[in-house]
């Protein structure tokens, strides 16, 4: 049986054994890194797809080369209209030769980074001095943005107040309009 894995790269799947060679999109990787594949599914004996079982796999790839793809040409085009739109496409790609593809007995150690024993001390000493100092100055913008909210809320009953208000005028004149033409008719009546 041949081992084998799926992994993910740049939202596509692909299908890798130890010393296939494959294209993906562009990886920020230098040529001649090592690269961790991320599984989805791996295969030997047994298939493991579960989360947790999926920790365990190794899939570890080298950057060969950066490359550009073909040209894809687009053109789009409306008959009867004069619309005609020419453009090209290169994508950016990066070749890696797979190197390893297995399940391990247990899940890796996560990379830690080692600093020295005398900077943690002072680091410390320093952070407790300032940490004091900064908490008072915290609370003071804090009061500021909850004083700047309260005004913003009186002000949009104003605003449908003033929204009335410019209702009831046209409203009057209406009223004014209709009386002015029955005043009229009253006076050609009695002539």
């Amino acid at each position: 049986m041949n081992t084998y894995a799926v992994i993910e790269s740049g939202g596509k799947q692909y299908k890798v054994e130890k010393g296939t060679s494959l294209l993906v999109d562009r990886l920020s990787a230098k040529q001649g890194d090592k690269v961790a594949l991320r599984p989805v599914m791996f295969r030997d004996k047994e298939v493991v797809a579960g989360a947790k079982e999926l920790e365990k796999v190794k899939v570890e790839a080298t950057v060969t080369e950066h490359l550009r793809g073909e040209k894809i040409k687009v053109f789009k085009y409306k008959p009867k209209k004069g619309y005609r739109r020419r453009a090209g496409h290169r994508s950016e790609l990066t070749k890696l030769e797979v190197t390893e593809v297995k399940l391990l007995t247990r899940k890796p150690a996560a990379a830690k980074e080692e600093k020295p024993a005398e900077a943690k001390p002072e680091k410390a000493a320093a952070e407790k001095k300032p940490a004091a100092a900064k908490k008072p100055a915290e609370k003071k913008p804090a009061a500021k943005k909850e004083t700047a909210k309260k005004p913003a809320a009186k002000k949009a009953p104003a605003k449908k107040a003033a929204a009335k208000a410019s209702s009831k005028k046209p409203a009057a004149k209406a009223k004014a309009k209709k009386a002015k033409p029955a005043a009229k008719k009253d006076s050609d009546d009695g002539s």
